[in-house]
Formats: structure tokens, sequence, C-alpha cells
């Protein structure tokens, strides 16, 4: 097949568009990618096989998802904008290995479709050009539920990818970068200009790797607990941990048990959260938990 009948171009992505009169919702976060090279880096740098599974969100017209059904044994494809779906049966016509479910992602029950669709043991890959506005929901449902997924590589907003994937004593560091890198390992593996989508968006793109774990890095007695505490701690950046966890425990604990818990395990109340690491992260909740218990 030749790169002229690829859908990521902008002369065959605008016929498409202008064929079926499709206008873009901007309530849907529609910006269409018209660079076959960006997808097929995307997809090396997802490790996709002809014996991997692949899982989409929100196809739009099929251009990442072409690629995707070229490069991979089988795609399934969760697609919201009933609108698209007509579309995806004209511009991905001739792929046989391509499922698309009419489906909001936050809504579904993605493991069900794995197991419908793919074959036991089959190494699956989550590869996606997700809308900016729903990136984090999205994300966080599909981590917390823990889908037999080897890999999961998604282009978001630059700023958002930035922070997912920072380090400790970093402005991009805070709670979204505990909770992503809790059950992965986050890696931003290329960068994407705003010139190559259509409509163009206001803000570059980043490439998201995340590799899931078997286990998290680090033991905590409550994950909720772990994860609101670790909010906490970021909600007023410019505070010291003492003064955001003292808002934080206000009806339980007063500013000395606070001192005198921090300085049990440790940790200085003087510093601010961005300095924290996961495992200090961890032991603060832990104790904080087993004291309220």
């Amino acid at each position: 097949m030749s790169t002229k009948k690829y859908i990521a171009t902008p002369y065959r992505t605008r016929e498409i568009l202008q064929r079926y009169k499709f206008s873009f919702k901007k309530s849907l976060g529609q910006n269409f990618l018209v660079d076959v090279n960006i997808l097929e880096n995307i997809i090396h740098h997802a490790g996709i096989t002809k014996q991997a599974g692949a899982l989409e969100v929100g196809p739009g017209i099929g251009a990442l998802t072409e690629q995707l059904a070229i490069h991979a044994d089988r795609v399934v494809a969760f697609e919201i904008d009933q609108r698209l779906l007509p579309i995806l049966d004209d511009t991905l016509d001739g792929y046989e290995n391509i499922t698309i479910l009419h489906q909001d992602i936050l809504e579904a029950d993605v493991h069900q479709m794995i197991n419908k669709y793919f074959e036991k043991e089959q190494p699956i890959h989550l590869v996606a050009n997700l809308p900016y506005y729903i990136t984090t929901p999205i994300l966080m449902k599909l981590l917390r539920e823990r889908l037999p997924v080897t890999s999961i590589t998604v282009m978001i907003q630059k700023e958002v990818a930035d922070r997912m994937a920072a380090k400790p004593n970093t402005k991009s560091y805070g709670s979204l970068s505990i909770a992503v890198q809790y059950y992965t390992q986050a890696e931003v593996v290329m960068h994407v200009p705003k010139s190559v989508f259509m409509p163009q968006p206001n803000v570059d793109s980043s490439v998201l790797r995340l590799t899931l774990r078997d286990e998290p890095p680090v033991s905590v007695e409550n994950e909720d607990y772990f994860f609101s505490l670790v909010q906490a701690c970021f909600a007023q950046r410019r505070k010291t941990l003492r003064n955001n966890l003292t808002s934080y425990f206000q009806d339980v604990y007063d500013k000395e048990m606070i001192t005198r818990l921090l300085e049990e395990i440790g940790i200085d109340g003087s510093r601010r959260g961005e300095s924290l690491d996961m495992q200090e992260f961890a032991t603060l909740a832990n104790r904080f938990y087993n004291e309220q218990r």
C-alpha cells in the first residue's frame, strides 16, 4: 500500500472530512494527526509486533487505527462519537483485523473486551491519541483497573506528559507523577508539534510511554489513603509539608501532633511536597494511616 493512500495525510484527511461533511466537536477534543511518519514512530515506541494485540481509544477517522492494523495482529478501538462510525467503516474497509466499539472508554468494561477479542497470553499494548481535556481521567481509570496490558503509549498535551513522567525536585513533579509512576514506569519518548494536526491545537503534544509494573515500587497500607495524602501534600505547592498536612488533618491532629509523627519517621516538616520521593510518601501515608486506625 503506498503512503498516498494512507489516511494520515493532509490531502486524504481533508477529502474524508469534506465527503462526510464532518465538523469537529470541541467538546470531544478532536484533533486528527496528518503525518504518517509520526504514527509509525509512535507504533515503534509502543513495541507493536505482528504477534501483539492493540487497544485504541478515540480512533477518529482511523489514521492511527490503520497503522496499528498494519503492524499488529488485531486492533480493538473504542469510539464515543457516533458520527465517526460510518466514516471508520469506509476508511478502514479492507482491514479484517479491526473491531470498532461504539463505547465511552470511561464506562466500558475493558477487561471483558480484552477477554473477548484477544488471545489468552497475547501481549497487548494500548495506543491512543487522547483528547487533552480528559487525558487524566482516562489514564487513571485504565491504570487503576490493572488491565492485562504490557504498555500504554499515548499522545497527550506536552505539559501533562511532563508531569506524569516528572522526578522529585522538579517543577512538573506532583501528585499526578506519583499516581502514574505507582502503576508504571513513565517516559516521554517523543515530542510532536501542533502543526501535524487538523485542526491545529493551541499546544504542543508529547508521546508518553507507560510500562506497566508487576508490583508497585512501594508498599502502602491503603492505596486510596496514600493517594489522598499525596494530594494533600501538594495542595499548596509553596507551603511546607507540615502546613499542608495541618490543613488536611485540621479536624484530626494539631500541628504539634503532626510534627511529632513526622519526626518519628525522620521526615523534616519544613520540606515541601515536591522534595519527597515515592518511598517517603509511602512511609508518611503508612504512619498516619496506622495512627488513625
